[in-house]
């Protein structure tokens, strides 16, 4: 079936009202009650549920991506991504450069060209393949109603947790340090040289695309029910989760991520079992160890997290199709828990996952993000030929 097809068969599914109400009120009411903690609180949990419905309606994943680029030539979701990225940048630049602007300090994601990140990103990108989804898109296809990604989110916890018990044997490896290019060059000078690396990678993988079938990045365009409704384009997707990335450094001073409250939700329960967080250096210190003390929605990435499974949620009843499946194949089921380990595991490493430390990174002009996507994308590599084993037919 081709996408005009496609789109035209999800369109005629009927709206699961009680699905988006409960979204729309969930939305609503904890944004409001958040707000009265903290006015940010607020906002970010709506820019939150803003980005699950992006995420949703657009489908823009990670993992499927780089699976369709590496298995059918299909670079459609790359091409996206670099898209993305670029705009991004273009946003975080004027505000990255000062450090400050009317009173308001922004900080980039910037984390050491080190031995860690490579080791990290290449488990996270072999542990998304099997998991079946990245960071993000852990967070919207839960929202969406996959209850075998609700296996893959409790692994991912749990393996960032273990990763952050485990720091200790990583800290003294081989590293550069943090090289930002806005530092080392200023701020026009590494959007060129970002700029020069995008169409390099783009033109790298046109070259691997060659004659292959490619879905377009903006179809036929974009009707006021699909807005409602979606599917999305690609590229607006792609377009509205830079801008959204943007809002988030704006309001919360440092660009999006996503995987630090996943071991953090994972301390938290561990400390039930009466576990002391100052027996861990990653936790031994007094802000790691008041999070773990005050609630979830006292965390902003945490805030946020929640907010984009809710607001797929709503995207998931607006197109008809939150359906959750409660019967998962034991192939299926241990390769859910297996990648959600590695990529906890991973993500601890390497200093975020594809969000924190991939898109985030890049649009912060971090040269650790650019050595993150290649080990990432190396352990796809042959996290997509695994997936036979597990019963995957793609």
């Amino acid at each position: 079936m081709d996408v005009s097809s496609s789109t035209r068969t999800e369109s005629l599914r009927p709206i699961q009202w009680p699905v988006v109400v409960v979204g729309f009120v969930l939305i609503g009411v904890g944004s409001v009650a958040l707000g009265v903690e903290s006015w940010r609180f607020g906002v970010l949990f709506v820019i939150g549920a803003l980005l699950g419905v992006s995420l949703y309606h657009a489908s823009f994943g990670f993992t499927a991506a780089y699976r369709n680029a590496i298995s059918k030539g299909d670079i459609s979701g790359i091409i996206a991504q670099l898209l993305m990225i670029g705009f991004a940048m273009l946003l975080f630049a004027p505000f990255l450069a000062p450090g400050s602007t009317f009173g308001q300090s922004f900080g980039g994601t910037v984390a050491p060209v080190s031995l860690r990140v490579a080791v990290g990103s290449f488990l996270f990108g072999l542990g998304m393949q099997l998991g079946g989804g990245c960071g993000s898109g852990t967070l919207f296809t839960v929202g969406g109603g996959s209850t075998r990604m609700v296996v893959t989110l409790l692994a991912f916890c749990a393996g960032s947790f273990i990763g952050s018990l485990d720091i200790d044997r990583w800290l003294e490896g081989p590293s550069l340090g943090g090289i930002s290019l806005v530092r080392e060059f200023g701020a026009l000078q590494a959007v060129l040289i970002q700029a020069g690396i995008l169409a390099l990678v783009w033109w790298g993988f046109r070259r691997w695309a060659g004659d292959r079938p490619q879905r377009p990045i903006w179809g036929d365009g974009l009707t006021w029910r699909q807005l409602v409704r979606g599917p999305w384009p690609l590229l607006f997707g792609g377009a509205l989760l830079a801008l959204l990335n943007w809002a988030t450094l704006m309001i919360a001073g440092h660009p999006w991520s996503v995987t630090s409250a996943f071991a953090l939700w994972g301390a938290k329960a561990w400390a039930m079992t009466g576990w002391d967080p100052a027996s861990s250096t990653y936790w031994a210190g007094a802000f790691r160890q008041a999070a773990i003390e005050r609630s979830v929605f006292q965390h902003q990435i945490s805030i946020m997290n929640i907010g984009i499974i809710l607001g797929a949620l709503t995207s998931a009843g607006l197109a008809g199709r939150y359906a959750p499946m409660l019967k998962i194949p034991f192939r299926s089921l241990a390769a859910a828990v297996i990648g959600g380990l590695l990529m906890g595991y991973g993500a601890r490493l390497a200093f975020g996952c594809n969000i924190g430390a991939f898109f985030s990174g890049t649009a912060s002009f971090s040269l650790h993000a650019w050595l993150w996507i290649v080990f990432a994308f190396a352990g796809t590599w042959i996290g997509v030929k695994l997936r036979p084993w597990f019963g995957f037919s793609d």
